[in-house]
């Protein structure tokens, strides 16, 4: 069965979302994302996406408040992006309560501290991140597109050891009119061994059973539970 990872979004400390990471989209949601966790947690949840968009745009940690009071007051296993470009960010994030962190920008353009994190913590731990636009890296909270192609990028990385990874299709996120479903068929197919986290574009439940259908092990969602497309009610099927 699918993982359910629900993501909050962070910019001022607040829970917000962003439609094709377009900062000036930006919808305010909760002023109280650990009010946010705390609901998630109580309908069975149990783990959690959470990204720090002030971070992922001035390329250092800025939330981690917001992380440390999670962490302090749920149960929830987070993992956490947005800003990590140093060994200091890093440090603050896991200090914090992070179980997991992704690097996603740092893994394009220092990949030999990405690397060293990953002999470090090890493969359990660190996620990366390939934010995808037109099957090409977007960095830097997604304002910028590198010269890096998708399927060399997770080649590259999975020779060196990375097994979690998020792929967000920039295209898709925030739209709710579905996931890339035939883009992760293909990176399973190719990666033997990758533990896939989808993202972007779900707006609805069949979208989450699309995804567990082409064999997805898990799927990070937001936009459509804020939206009220997507009851937490109706995922008790996949919480077993």
């Amino acid at each position: 069965m699918i993982e359910l990872i629900p993501a909050i979004d962070i910019i001022d400390g607040k829970c917000v979302r962003l439609s094709q990471g377009d900062y000036d989209s930006k919808k305010v949601y909760n002023e109280y994302p650990l009010e946010v966790a705390r609901e998630l947690e109580a309908n069975g949840i149990r783990r959690l996406h959470l990204v720090d968009l002030d971070g992922a745009a001035s390329h250092h940690v800025v939330n981690y408040k917001v992380l440390e009071q999670i962490a302090t007051f749920t149960s929830l296993v987070v993992d956490f992006g947005g800003g990590i470009q140093s060994d200091e960010d890093l440090h603050i994030a896991f200090e914090s309560g992070a179980q997991m962190v992704t690097g996603g920008s740092v893994a394009v353009k220092e990949p030999s501290l990405f690397c060293r994190w990953l002999e470090r913590y090890g493969a359990n731990r660190m996620i990366l991140g390939a934010d995808v636009k037109d099957r090409r890296i977007a960095v830097n909270g997604w304002k910028d597109e590198s010269a890096c192609m998708l399927f060399p990028f997770l080649e590259e990385y999975m020779e060196k050891g990375v097994r979690k990874v998020i792929c967000t299709d920039i295209g898709c996120d925030g739209m709710l009119q579905g996931p890339s479903v035939v883009l992760y068929r293909e990176m399973l197919e190719q990666f033997e061994g990758l533990s896939l986290i989808a993202s972007g574009g779900v707006g609805s439940v069949d979208d989450i059973i699309a995804l567990d259908e082409a064999g997805v092990p898990a799927v990070i969602f937001g936009k459509a539970l804020y939206e009220g497309r997507i009851a937490l009610g109706d995922l008790k099927r996949f919480l077993l």
